[in-house]
């Protein structure tokens, strides 16, 4: 089945390579969408795939890659919309 998460991940996680090491775990599992920092130190992402894979990236999430410390995950689960076609770093804050 297919599933859409809305990821905010709080604590040290940016300057650790956060965000590419997230694209790398999303390629990995075949889900696509976007990761990007927001200006309060946080990182926010989209993922969408295969529910498993999904659920495999927010485990990633959880503990990030080396150097991260992260404090907290928040998962809003969406309406699978099948809009993107890669997984992207996101670069700028666009609300």
């Amino acid at each position: 089945m297919k599933a859409r998460a809305h990821v905010i991940v709080s604590g040290r996680v940016q300057g650790v390579f956060f965000r590419s090491e997230t694209q790398h775990e999303a390629r990995k599992y075949s889900v696509k969408g976007w990761v990007r920092n927001l200006p309060d130190g946080r990182v926010e992402a989209v993922f969408e795939g295969e529910e498993e894979n999904v659920k495999k990236l927010i485990e990633f999430c959880k503990r990030g890659p080396p150097g991260a410390r992260v404090t907290d995950v928040n998962v809003v689960w969406e309406n699978y919309t099948g809009e993107f076609k890669n997984f992207e770093i996101r670069y700028g804050y666009r609300l």
